[in-house]
């Protein structure tokens, strides 16, 4: 038994998609206080080493031939990408004619180490969900030295020169980014990547829905704006 876990195989625009977490623990970048994982304990962005590495990949070869999956989705515990065998997991993927869709906050994407990994995955998820450098530092508590400005900029450069589908995710937050002010700095993030796919989430998770979730109504509203620029 490997160090990965796995979800529920579903069907997504007619393919079978399996996710696999390949952290056994959250390793991550940042230290969100509304992520649903918890505390980063281990805030990390440089590559690491798990155990298990040779019975986990021999365990998604095998998941991926019993469920018959068609498009692996990496969507781990923090930042896939600090894993330094996720470059293995791709090629084993890849290898068996699958695509790769890869999750990550998009902050590492501007780094050549790992965009030379990401250009091997055939979609790549980023994200954002604050947009002030106060509020970035506040709520999402990255590592010392990172600023909103650069994590932008690294989405932008990445997806320049990506021969993916980049998509772009991005969180509303009663407080943070649902006022005009914060769609019109939106409209113009999303410009500046200019992803292939938009992707409009809200907190959902209980525990941080009744302070800083937004009313179905505001939420089809602002996701009527930015899914129409």
């Amino acid at each position: 038994m490997g160090d990965f876990s796995y979800k529920d195989i579903y069907i997504e625009d007619g393919r079978r998609v399996l996710e696999v977490n390949i952290l056994p623990e959250k390793h991550c970048n940042f230290d969100c206080i509304f992520c649903p994982i918890g505390r980063s304990q281990n805030k990390v962005d440089t590559q690491k080493s798990f155990n298990k590495i040779d019975s986990s990949l021999t365990e998604l070869g095998s998941m991926i031939e019993n469920t018959k999956a068609e498009l692996i989705f990496i969507n781990s515990s923090g930042e896939a990408l600090v894993n330094d065998k996720i470059d293995d997991v791709i090629s084993l993927i890849k290898d068996k004619g699958l695509s790769v869709r890869l999750l990550s906050n998009g902050y590492l994407l501007g780094r050549d180490e790992y965009i030379k990994i990401a250009n091997k995955c055939d979609e790549v998820i980023g994200e954002i969900k604050v947009i002030t450098e106060e509020d970035f530092q506040k709520v999402q508590r990255p590592i010392e030295g990172y600023t909103i400005e650069e994590y932008i900029s690294n989405m932008v450069s990445f997806n320049k020169q990506y021969k993916g589908k980049f998509i772009f995710e991005i969180t509303i937050i009663r407080g943070y980014n649902d006022d005009e002010e914060s769609i019109e700095k939106i409209k113009n993030i999303i410009k500046e990547i200019s992803p292939n796919k938009i992707i409009i989430t809200r907190m959902e998770d209980e525990r941080f829905k009744k302070k800083l979730g937004i009313t179905d109504e505001r939420f089809e509203e602002i996701s009527n704006i930015l899914l129409n620029i």
